[in-house]
């Protein structure tokens, strides 16, 4: 997955015309270790989509504006668009997250 570092790198990403995950994360957060421990399975699970991490202390006002209140949040953007959110609740195992995924395939 690739850090995204500025704003301008996350305008790009989300315009993309593929769906693509961006995954809001901090580093002092226990269940965003808990979800890197499985998480490169799901990724080589669902090869149609691009991975992104995004740290949500970096950039509060996009975590705030993308209504993330719980990390990990899985995003998923088409064409600037925000189309799916999973909240950090519901993404506790690998069939949680690939359920979540094969609404946007």
């Amino acid at each position: 997955m690739e850090k995204i570092i500025d704003v301008k790198k996350y305008e790009e990403v989300i315009s993309s015309e593929k769906p693509v995950v961006v995954k809001f994360y901090a580093t002092w957060c226990p269940d965003c270790s808990r979800l890197d421990a499985f998480v490169g399975e799901v990724i080589e699970e669902h090869p149609s989509f691009e991975w992104y991490t995004m740290d949500r202390d970096e950039f509060p006002e996009i975590a705030s504006e993308q209504q993330v209140m719980g990390i990990p949040s899985l995003l998923v953007y088409q064409n600037g668009e925000k189309i799916g959110h999973l909240h950090s609740a519901n993404a506790k195992t690998p069939e949680q997250v690939e359920e979540f995924l094969t609404k946007f395939e």
